[in-house]
């Protein structure tokens, strides 16, 4: 700590991101990467972008990154001024949360859910309120409605749990908070959910927010984006052009308009990462293990007689890590990404040695 320190740094948890180690030969399932490479038209639209000199790197690129919008648009049947862009989902939602929730009434998202929303509060000066899951760690709408707010955030499926909420649920929590903004962040529905992008034309209250990171593998590029009322748009954007006017690189905005334009690849991995997560949820029951049902790149699964840390623990002397989460309600469980077929086996291999 520093007396040059202003009293909001003083103040802030920061959010831990999950451990990228520097260790050979590890099998890295802690943070929910995609186990494929990313479509093969990104890395042929990087190299057109930076052509033989990569001289277009001199210039800024473009601020409204109007090609991926229009790309995101079309992908998702709504305008291009229904379409923010950021870089990565994370900036997308703190710009949300300073836009579109900071109000005199305390905004609500679950009790367990993703941990950077209590930071994002602490960092703009939101109020908050939290509610618990269900408990089977589902989300009850119920609970959303009937109850002043200054909007409503949730992920859907939840992180870490997995657990996906039906559109009617959402539909549910819209209506019952008409002036309200209810954000739904869908960093994992590609991998069996269904969006709510398709409300936006009903709800002008709604607003969509996805990553680039998980389902078309670009972690690696930070590439998001949120799909709502122009209203809305409009408010991210004020946020965004009083913050960075470029927030997206050439080779980012290139990249990502490539990796939404192939279907067919997309498609190919989210169905290969549902078929391994099939699998390895099958081989941990078998194993003892509880897994909730999932409808993300993850699992979040406890075993009836095993210590989660230790788990965790022993795992990493194998060289595969893990995300354990020391939280009241969810420390004895851990959240596995779903790898490569080869990734899960070796898991479930170590694990069947472990707890035999």
């Amino acid at each position: 700590m520093s007396r040059f320190w202003s009293q909001v740094v003083r103040d802030l948890t920061p959010y831990v991101p999950g451990e990228q180690p520097k260790i050979a030969n590890l099998i890295k399932l802690n943070t929910n990467e995609n186990p494929f490479p990313p479509s093969p038209r990104v890395l042929a639209a990087i190299q057109a972008e930076l052509g033989d000199d990569a001289a277009r790197l001199r210039l800024y690129p473009d601020p409204n990154a109007d090609l991926l919008k229009a790309a995101v648009a079309k992908r998702h049947a709504v305008s291009a001024q229904q379409v923010f862009v950021g870089n990565g989902s994370d900036e997308v939602l703190a710009h949300i949360f300073m836009a579109l929730l900071k109000h005199d009434q305390p905004i609500l998202f679950p009790d367990i859910t993703y941990s950077f929303y209590p930071v994002y509060c602490g960092l703009y000066g939101v109020e908050y309120q939290t509610l618990p899951l269900a408990d089977d760690f589902s989300i009850n709408p119920a609970d959303y409605c009937d109850r002043p707010n200054g909007g409503i955030i949730f992920p859907n499926p939840n992180a870490p749990t997995g657990r996906l909420l039906p559109l009617d649920a959402i539909e549910q929590m819209l209506k019952a908070n008409p002036d309200s903004v209810v954000v739904v962040d869908e960093a994992y529905v590609d991998f069996g959910g269904e969006t709510a992008i398709s409300l936006v034309d009903r709800y002008d209250n709604l607003l969509v927010v996805h990553t680039l990171s998980k389902s078309r593998s670009l972690a690696g590029m930070r590439v998001g984006f949120a799909v709502g009322h122009a209203a809305l748009i409009e408010a991210l954007e004020r946020v965004k052009n009083s913050f960075n006017s470029y927030p997206l690189d050439r080779l980012a905005i290139v990249a990502a308009v490539a990796a939404m334009e192939d279907e067919a690849y997309f498609a190919q991995c989210c169905h290969a990462v549902m078929a391994t997560r099939n699998t390895l949820t099958a081989e941990l029951t078998e194993l003892g293990f509880e897994v909730l049902p999932s409808t993300a790149n993850f699992i979040f699964t406890r075993h009836p007689q095993r210590d989660a840390a230790e788990l965790a623990k022993a795992l990493r002397e194998r060289n595969i890590i893990v995300r354990h989460f020391k939280l009241p309600r969810i420390d004895q469980f851990l959240r596995i990404t779903v790898g490569t077929d080869g990734e899960c086996k070796a898991l479930t291999d170590a694990l069947r040695q472990i707890t035999g």
